[in-house]
């Protein structure tokens, strides 16, 4: 009877200190994080929350100037940015970090992968180089209600 008791204050205490509904919830990994290749080894380097960055990303309280000084105790960073909402000017959840050398980048992901960045544990990997843009959509002016043959719908 006690060592149940036990047991359920225990699960009590963890309840209550927990920050998810979930207590054992890990979400699983996107299928899209799951199915990209790892990325070439560059000065460059991608850093969020989690490495698929679609759950919630860097505090909204880190800057861009607190990203570089957190990355630059591993080496010389060239640049840093952290990635903001053009409207808000809060953070999107992800930044990008450039190194001087390929060491110094590898050096930043050992020391940063997985630490704790303004209360949130972040994730810093090397980046993939952006997607070609994809061919215009043929319908969508027509999607609009555009007439674009003639200045404003005129004839």
């Amino acid at each position: 009877m006690m060592a149940t008791r036990a047991v359920a204050a225990q699960r009590g205490l963890r309840r209550l200190f927990s920050t998810s509904p979930f207590p054992s919830f890990n979400p699983p990994p996107s299928a899209a994080a799951a199915q990209q290749p790892k990325a070439e080894p560059s000065t460059n380097l991608f850093v969020s929350d989690l490495i698929s960055s679609s759950f919630s990303g860097l505090s909204k309280r880190t800057t861009t100037e607190g990203l570089k000084e957190a990355f630059s105790k591993f080496g010389e960073v060239v640049q840093a940015r952290v990635v903001t909402d053009r409207v808000s000017g809060y953070s999107k959840g992800f930044g990008f970090v450039r190194y001087a050398t390929l060491e110094d980048a590898a050096k930043g992901i050992e020391g940063m992968d997985g630490k704790f960045l303004d209360g949130w544990v972040i994730f810093a990997e090397y980046a993939r180089p952006r997607a070609p843009p994809g061919p215009p959509s043929e319908n969508m002016s027509s999607q609009y209600g555009h007439n674009m043959s003639a200045p404003y719908g005129r004839q």
